[in-house]
């Protein structure tokens, strides 16, 4: 899948199939980023979009060197899945 990243809109964003659309919104704070949405099309749920635009969102705030605060359940549940992420947590 083709992650995209809006910086203006503060996103991370993919769209596998027309209309159907997953979405990760966030925050930015001095040094770090609180991932605080992500929502993903009923029709998409399941495929690993979720996970696909969270690893997206890790890999720019690891790039940028930002420390990541979980305001969404999933980002925390994915962080708590994944300990190889876990030097990012704020």
């Amino acid at each position: 899948m083709n992650v995209q990243h809006d910086p203006q809109r503060q996103q991370f964003w993919l769209e596998p199939q027309p209309g159907l659309r997953g979405e990760l919104d966030y925050a930015l704070g001095p040094g770090l980023v609180n991932f605080h949405h992500t929502g993903v099309h009923p029709g998409l749920r399941g495929q690993g979009v979720a996970a696909e635009l969270v690893e997206a969102g890790l890999a720019w705030a690891q790039a940028e060197h930002r420390r990541v605060q979980a305001g969404c359940s999933y980002v925390a549940t994915y962080l708590e899945r994944h300990p190889e992420w876990a030097h990012l947590r704020a």
